[in-house]
């Protein structure tokens, strides 16, 4: 027996979960709209349907795997001859700061603006379908989850290479711009100010001049800007304490911790947590799509 259930829940987007596999029944003839954030991995199970934006339509046979950035528009209908079985997730690059480098992040931002990487469209015997398909088959914990990031950076081919490091970079600034782009943000909360300064081979002084000029804020307001918001996610996906938070994202002192949350989001942390706090997402399905269950 199959019934559908319907959930609507209201979450702040970045805090939805990622890199969760989640599977759908579109009614024959009728119309889904991923409505997810970042970017949306989506894989016809079975049946036949069509990827539809503006007035274009793109056929989408079992196996057909679709890769779009948030700002893509389009639905998802299934054929008037048979009921759809979806598969997707999505991944947010931003919430990956310990893996991603920050260059890596720039290029995910604009790729989602370029044409040829906003909507890919895979065939079934395409190779990131095809181990997509294996991921789906194997959906325990950890393992599965880096087979789907794994999906989903193979979607972009070379394009995610590591970039070569200049010949003329021999000055200060390019150093530290390297430095910034190939390492993930939670490296300065590792390295001191006198460690990146002569990482960097330059004067204190001087560095201070150009990290401002490269990141628009100076190395303590960054090292702050990244422990907030490594703070503002564990409130909202743990169960931690807030004392216990305060800790893991560097701040000794609790009163400091509560002052500094409650200046950058206008509220305390407990209060912030009560607000996006969204511990049973697991469990309950949203996007205010139909979810399938099996009973």
């Amino acid at each position: 027996m199959v019934k559908t259930i319907e959930h609507k829940i209201k979450l702040p987007h970045f805090f939805e979960p990622h890199l969760t596999l989640k599977t759908i029944s579109i009614l024959s003839g009728e119309e889904w709209t991923p409505k997810a954030y970042g970017w949306s991995f989506v894989r016809v199970q079975n049946g036949n349907a069509y990827w539809l934006q503006e007035q274009s339509s793109i056929e989408l046979e079992a196996g057909t795997t679709l890769l779009m950035a948030e700002n893509v528009r389009g639905g998802i209908r299934a054929s008037q001859l048979c009921d759809v079985s979806v598969c997707h997730f999505h991944v947010i690059p931003a919430r990956l700061t310990g893996l991603i480098a920050s260059g890596e992040q720039d290029f995910f931002k604009q790729a989602a603006l370029r044409g040829e990487f906003d909507l890919q469209v895979f065939p079934a015997g395409h190779p990131v379908s095809i181990k997509l398909m294996d991921a789906i088959q194997n959906p325990a914990g950890l393992p599965h989850r880096l087979a789907l990031l794994q999906v989903f950076i193979e979607a972009f081919g070379k394009e995610l290479k590591p970039e070569p490091p200049h010949k003329d970079s021999a000055d200060a600034k390019e150093r530290l711009r390297i430095f910034l782009r190939d390492n993930p943000p939670d490296t300065l909360l590792e390295i001191s100010f006198s460690e990146l300064a002569k990482t960097t081979h330059c004067t204190p002084r001087h560095l201070s001049r150009i990290f401002c000029e490269l990141t628009g804020m100076s190395f303590r307001d960054k090292r702050a800007e990244i422990r907030l918001a490594r703070a503002s996610e564990l409130l909202a996906t743990s169960k931690s304490k807030v004392v216990e938070v305060a800790l893991e994202s560097g701040y000794k002192s609790l009163s400091l911790f509560n002052l500094m949350f409650t200046r950058r989001f206008g509220t305390s942390p407990g209060r912030w947590r009560q607000k996006n706090r969204i511990e049973s997402l697991e469990t309950r399905r949203g996007n205010n799509s139909r979810q399938v269950v099996v009973l």
